[in-house]
């Protein structure tokens, strides 16, 4: 019964987080811009650790089932 709260943020957190690094390779990948207006070793770089944070979070909800 707590573990379902638990389940649902890691798996909201795990899947906005590797979504995000998919979609930045992508960007990367195709040398489109990350974000517009920004220069782009601190847009990637950003846009990068946002994603490995969430990523972390979401294992971590994992780990607290």
């Amino acid at each position: 019964m707590e573990s379902g709260p638990a389940i649902f943020a890691g798996t909201a957190f795990a899947l906005f987080g590797a979504a995000l690094l998919l979609w930045t390779g992508g960007r990367l990948l195709h040398r489109a811009p990350v974000v517009h207006g920004v220069r782009p070793a601190v847009a990637t770089t950003v846009v990068t650790l946002s994603g490995v944070v969430f990523l972390a979070l979401g294992v971590w909800c994992f780990g607290r089932i």
